[in-house]
């Protein structure tokens, strides 16, 4: 037990504080909610009730789909952009998909190769771009319940108002959704930008996110 925790702390870790955030975030929006709730005279909810609610599955959803929007850029930006001396970026003579031999697939995989790096056609097809595959999957399905839950939530503002509700289409299409979308990308590329370029110049000893301490400035695809 004591090394399979060691082995796998770094998921152990983020998933743990994932949860613990997520439990935050739903009682401090349950307290919020009510007192809104209370303000305008309405019955209250419970956590279970609000667990389901709209309300809650904006929040979630919003920040998730602007979150692996930011991973599904990043990796395939990656794959063509460079960064000079940045750890984020690949050496400068390694833009592209590379060739089969420097990504050790079909002939050139090894006996620990995965069983699909070693297979080709297809399957190598599908495996060499699976990664991407799987971010931009679980973009536009957090994309389109964050659209579904904004609309379920503007459409109970706007009877609430005395006004028409709006169909799904018409919702994408608005200022309101765009307004809070866009909020969640800009952040997500600043955050991007920032790590990129700062990676340049400043260290953390001893992560693999950071150049050695002592590299040049302009050594490019180092890991510390």
């Amino acid at each position: 037990m004591k090394r399979f925790i060691v082995e796998n702390s770094l998921s152990l870790f983020f998933g743990t504080i994932l949860i613990l955030a997520l439990a935050g975030q739903a009682l401090t929006g349950l307290a919020e909610f009510n007192q809104q709730q209370l303000a305008a005279g309405l019955q209250q909810e419970s956590l279970g009730g609000y667990l389901l609610s709209s309300d809650f599955a904006v929040d979630v959803a919003e920040n998730w789909q602007s979150e692996f929007l930011q991973f599904l850029l990043y990796i395939y930006a990656t794959v063509w952009l460079l960064q000079r001396g940045s750890s984020e970026s690949k050496e400068l003579d390694r833009t592209g998909p590379e060739s089969d031999e420097d990504q050790k697939v079909g002939p050139y995989a090894t006996e620990r190769s995965p069983a699909w790096a070693r297979a080709g056609g297809w399957r190598l097809a599908i495996y060499s771009r699976s990664l991407i595959l799987i971010m931009g999957t679980i973009f536009f399905l957090s994309w389109l319940a964050q659209s579904i839950a904004c609309r379920a939530s503007f459409n109970a503002q706007q009877l609430s108002q005395y006004q028409d509700p709006v169909s799904w289409l018409e919702y994408v299409a608005s200022s309101d959704f765009w307004n809070r979308t866009l909020q969640n990308w800009q952040s997500e590329f600043l955050a991007v930008a920032s790590m990129a370029v700062f990676a340049i110049y400043l260290r953390q000893r001893g992560s693999p996110e950071s150049k050695p301490v002592g590299a040049p400035h302009d050594s490019t695809g180092v890991e510390g």
